[in-house]
Order: C-alpha cells, then structure tokens, then sequence
C-alpha cells in the first residue's frame, strides 16, 4: 500500500504528543514481518493493553474430509441465504490448506455487538451481494457488491450492513495480501499497465474517537481458537495514525482488463498475490480480435496448482450448470475445458459480461466437511455430453 495518515499526530514518530490534559497519548505500533514489513503508528487516547477479563477460548475451526477423490469439483452454494446467525458463526469454510482457506458468510444479523482480530491472517472479503460499513481502529469504511475488502492481520473490525440480501466471499491468507509485484516500480507504485492503480483504492475516509468506558469485547483468532477478551476501553479510541498498513477497498468493477489478438492467459486477471496463492479478477471485456480466434478458454492440465473459480454475475459460456454462486474447484493432475459445444459455439462472439473471483493455489485444496452439502455430484462426468443445448445436470450419469 502508500503512505496514508487520518486524525491528528505528532511530527515526528516516538515523541511527546500531549492530550489535552497533559498527560502522553499512547502510542502504538502495527508492524508486519516484525520491523521489516509494512506499517503504521496509532495514538490512543488510552493503553491499548489495558485488560479487564480474560474469558475461555472457544474452538473455532473446520475439518477437512479425509480420502476425498481426486476429481473436478462444483459445490453450488446458489441456494444458500444464511449461512449463521453473526459474522463469525456464519463464516463456513469450505476448502483449505496451509496457505489460504475459502469460505461463504451469509449471516442473519447485520451488525457485530462485538470486535473481531484475527491475529493470524490477513484476509480478503468480497462482497457479492449487501452495503454497508468496515469499522476499524483506522476509521470508516465504505463498502458495496464487488468490493474487495482487504483486511490486514491485527485490525481491530466490526461490519454493519444495510437490510437486504447478503452475500461475502471471504479468503484468509496465512501471509500477508499484496498488490501484484510485477505491476509495481521498485518503489511501490502502481506502473501506467496496471489493470488498476492507486486512485481506485478506497481507503477508510472518517476516524472515530469513542471515549468511552466500559466492558468491549473483543474475539481473537488464533491457532484454531477464538480468543475472547473483555477491555476496559474501546479500541476505536483513536485521535489519529499514519502509515503504509490499513485496510482498503477496491472494486472488481474498476479493475481495467488487458485483452489483446488471441486469448490471454488468467495471470493477466492477476489482481492480487499472498504466498503460494493469487487472486484474479474475471470481469466484462472484449474478446480476442483475431480472424480466426476462439473466445472460449482452451483446455488446460493443471500440473503445479488448483484453480477454484466462484461464478458472481453473468452468463459464463465455457461452463453450463453452473449458477450465480457456485464455486468449482479444478485440481492439479487433472485436465479441464470448456463444456461440450461451447468453444465452437463462443466463435464470433464479440463480448463478455461475465464477473468472477479466481483463486490459484499451489498446494493442493481440501474440502471440508462442511462443503459436502453443497456438492454437486455429477460435475466430473459434465464433459460426456456433447449437446450444448442441455445442461449437464439434466444428463443420466450415475
């Protein structure tokens, strides 16, 4: 990220900054990779330490399913309109590994009555379908359908949404979420062929100073547990920080798609990378211009990643059954393609309105056990037929 500062703060860092009354505001610092990543400096208004009652952790996790067979994967979770009762309880990861873990979240209530850390990843929300607002110790945070909410490790956050439909994609990563580093000069901006730069970047717009005292809990995640803590103040007590780490919104729809003669590969949706993992961005374009190109993605054998797609808007003409909210998981060893009759019946297409969240991974994904429900169990058979015209979930296959 860049430079941004909010609020009020001294001149220069690790100094006297007085309060009204004379006495210091607290000065803290949010570093990643120890002191040799990104940060910032906060200023409260009081110790951010200052803890009233440690409570039981509680488990908080999901199982993978064991033996689960090398095979294409659609998990159609179109159905789905709650997924939980709050923000955490509705958080159903669906597959996993060491890297990153991919999950649904349609909670019932729209608002947190508590603060949430998770202190050991960052992650990724994006907003498929609600509005509403990030609020953080770094302030205010408007968000709506197709934002890419990235929340670094440690923020302090709760969510409020508006009434309505409610729909989160969530991706957490065991590393820190990064802009793509081949679209970036050697100081860290955005290069003029980036499919996005730093004007499309929202970051939070309003800081709040809440002086109150009281009873604030706050639910930490680590190592497989929620971690509650009670506080005697609120974490949003802020009266300003500056610094290169908050979190930041930036929409699929003004992610700009490089198209060129003949069809280009996904790392040209690249939009943003984390260890052993990208994200990528599937948004409306114009098809590939030459005489003779095919539209439609060629097949490809995964050799050295899995590739899950989550399908957010439109018609997605290389894949048939497929619905507004489906993921489909293409693991490596296998080959995948278009569907029968869709690459002949793409020729002389001249658009797409497509949108979609690619996630590459490479170490292997597993399911977990709360996956199961949603999975489709002809999908690996859905390259036998070879009628365009008839969905392959109409097809008698075992």
């Amino acid at each position: 990220m860049y430079y941004y500062r909010l609020g009020n703060i001294p001149p220069k860092r690790h100094t006297q900054f007085r309060q009204p009354d004379g006495s210091l505001y607290k000065e803290e610092l949010v570093s990643s990779e120890g002191f040799s990543g990104i940060y910032s400096n906060l200023y409260h208004i009081n110790p951010p330490t200052r803890i009233k009652q440690v409570m039981d952790p509680v488990s908080y996790g999901a199982a993978i399913v064991k033996d689960y067979a090398l095979r294409q994967t659609h998990l159609n979770t179109s159905a789905v309109t709650t997924t939980g009762e709050d923000y955490l309880d509705a958080r159903k990861v669906l597959m996993k590994n060491s890297d990153c873990s991919i999950a649904i979240c349609s909670p019932r209530k729209r608002t947190m009555d508590y603060f949430y850390k998770n202190a050991e990843g960052d992650e990724v929300i994006y907003v498929h379908d609600g509005k509403g607002m990030l609020i953080s110790q770094f302030g205010k945070l408007e968000i709506r359908q197709g934002d890419y909410v990235v929340i670094p490790r440690t923020v302090i956050y709760k969510l409020e949404f508006e009434e309505g439909p409610l729909r989160l994609l969530i991706i957490e990563a065991a590393s820190p979420v990064e802009t793509v580093k081949r679209f970036r000069n050697e100081l860290g901006q955005l290069l003029e062929h980036s499919p996005y730069c730093e004007r499309d970047i929202r970051p939070p717009h309003e800081l709040i100073t809440d002086t109150g005292k009281g009873e604030f809990l706050m639910k930490i995640k680590k190592q497989g547990y929620l971690h509650q803590y009670i506080y005697d103040y609120s974490p949003l007590d802020l009266v300003g920080w500056d610094g290169f780490l908050w979190p930041y919104a930036f929409s699929i729809y003004d992610f700009e798609p490089i198209t060129g003669r003949i069809h280009q590969p996904p790392p040209v949706h690249q939009t943003f990378q984390a260890h052993n993992f990208v994200i990528c961005s599937f948004v409306p374009r114009l098809f590939d211009y030459h005489p003779l190109a095919i539209p439609a993605p060629y097949n490809h054998s995964n050799i050295d990643s899995d590739e899950v797609l989550y399908y957010a808007e439109g018609n997605f003409m290389s894949r048939r059954g497929i619905e507004r909210g489906s993921f489909t998981l293409h693991p490596g060893g296998l080959p995948h393609g278009p569907h029968p009759g869709t690459v002949e019946k793409s020729i002389g297409a001249k658009e797409t309105h497509e949108l979609a969240v690619m996630i590459d991974t490479f170490k292997p994904l597993y399911l977990t056990t709360d996956a199961l429900e949603f999975l489709d169990k002809k999908y690996p058979l859905s390259w036998t037929d070879n009628d365009p015209n008839v969905p392959y979930n109409e097809i008698n296959t075992p």
